[in-house]
């Protein structure tokens, strides 16, 4: 699908987006990292918790097509 009513200034605009976007994204990156140097265990802990939550997510999830899965045998 080809965009031929885009003007030249809608595309500059589009890419102006585009930019900021990637300029956003580039900065909370190294605020990350920044973050990480100075408190490393802090970062650590923080990872752990995430893990933990996606792993009981997952658990729960699978829990929930076990029973789904028994309930139409």
């Amino acid at each position: 699908m080809t965009d031929e009513t885009s003007t030249p200034a809608a595309k500059a605009e589009e890419k102006s987006f585009f930019e900021r976007a990637q300029d956003a994204i580039e900065s909370a990156v190294e605020s990350t990292v920044e973050a990480v140097k100075e408190h490393p265990a802090a970062a650590a802990a923080i990872a752990a918790g995430a893990t933990a939550a996606v792993a009981g997510a997952a658990y729960g999830i699978s829990k929930l097509l076990d029973d789904d899965d028994d309930a139409k045998s």
